[in-house]
């Protein structure tokens, strides 16, 4: 049984306070941008944090509309990002649920040019994923997307420019995940069976030679980007080029900065821990309001920002049970460096 902390960090500030499950939070500009994955009701799944504590459906209501098809609407946007162009890069896992099957059409990266608040593109994933898929995170690095996939174990490498997908990776051990652990409790799904997110978190390095990718239950690995990038790698080859980089517990997200330490937040403890490039793991900060932090985001004032998203108290991974202690909220805190150029500014 782990050991939670019970001492409030003070570097540890709140920011923005939810009335439900928010996982995603990304800042443009002077713009503050939130994802909810519907994970405890329906609802907005794209909001713009207006300064007057308003939640504006983000790019527009009709983009947010429950209950219908793919065409210019969400299916489940797991996560959003600003992007190293400036533009906020929403991720839609294409299934309504983990577990549940994928909606035709429904996985896609959805980029938005923040001038104007309209769709800039969409790329269509469908000939990457499998039905049990459900696209999780993306990142960037000169002219290509990496997206991991928490359904189906895999990742997936789009070209920018002509919006080609590939699959790779698929069921390699690397992004094949097994239990789920947090706050020292097996995380279990509405029937009582074992909860598996597949490949989840990942980063590149700042030179943008590796690309790291792990499963929820943690075990970090890590591989060249060269030979991502090349469609002549046979699969076999790609899978040799893999490497075990480090050991983490069960995460909830990451994040890295512009001197390559990768955060990572261990959800069976409630703290985040600090990956440098040599391999050595500190804790970066232990806090008993880290409840499930997911995806953070590092602001070009070298803020780190975590929403603890409770996101192991909602009824899909707590036996159907709601747990939820409202409201959700979203802490920030000093770190020492900014993001890297390569990912966003």
């Amino acid at each position: 049984m782990s050991t939670l902390p019970t001492e409030e960090d003070p570097r540890l500030t709140p920011v923005l306070t939810e009335d439900r499950v928010c996982t995603g939070v990304t800042t443009l500009r002077d713009r503050i941008f939130l994802s909810y994955p519907s994970a405890d009701r329906p609802g907005v799944q794209v909001a713009e944090a207006l300064p007057d504590g308003r939640r504006d459906p983000y790019p527009n209501a009709a983009w947010n509309r429950a209950g219908q098809g793919p065409d210019g609407a969400f299916v489940n946007v797991n996560g959003l990002r600003a992007g190293p162009d400036g533009r906020l890069w929403i991720i839609d896992a294409g299934a309504p649920q983990i577990g549940t099957r994928q909606v035709p059409g429904g996985a896609r990266l959805i980029v938005v040019d923040p001038d104007g608040d309209r769709v800039h593109r969409v790329y269509h994933l469908d000939a990457a994923v499998h039905p049990t898929s459900h696209v999780d995170d993306v990142r960037f690095h000169d002219g290509v997307g990496y997206l991991t996939d928490a359904g189906a174990p895999g990742l997936i490498v789009l070209d920018l420019d002509s919006g080609q997908v590939r699959r790779v990776l698929d069921g390699h051990p690397s992004t094949v995940g097994g239990p789920l652990v947090a706050d020292g409790r097996p995380l279990r799904d509405p029937d009582g069976g074992e909860v598996q997110l597949h490949a989840d978190q990942l980063e590149v390095s700042p030179d943008g030679r590796w690309l790291y990718y792990q499963p929820a239950s943690g075990g970090m690995s890590r591989i060249g980007t060269r030979w991502l990038d090349d469609p002549s790698v046979s699969p076999d080859e790609l899978g040799r080029r893999v490497e075990r980089w480090c050991d983490t517990p069960s995460t909830g997200g990451a994040a890295i900065d512009a001197t390559g330490t990768i955060y990572v937040s261990d959800v069976e403890r409630r703290r985040v821990l600090a990956l440098a490039p040599d391999r050595s793991v500190r804790t970066l900060i232990a806090d008993p309001r880290l409840v499930w932090v997911d995806a953070m985001w590092i602001d070009a004032d070298s803020r780190l920002w975590l929403p603890a998203a409770q996101l192991h108290l909602t009824a899909g991974l707590n036996g159907g049970r709601s747990a939820v202690d409202y409201p959700v909220r979203i802490f920030r805190m000093p770190v020492d460096a900014g993001p890297p150029a390569l990912d966003h500014l």
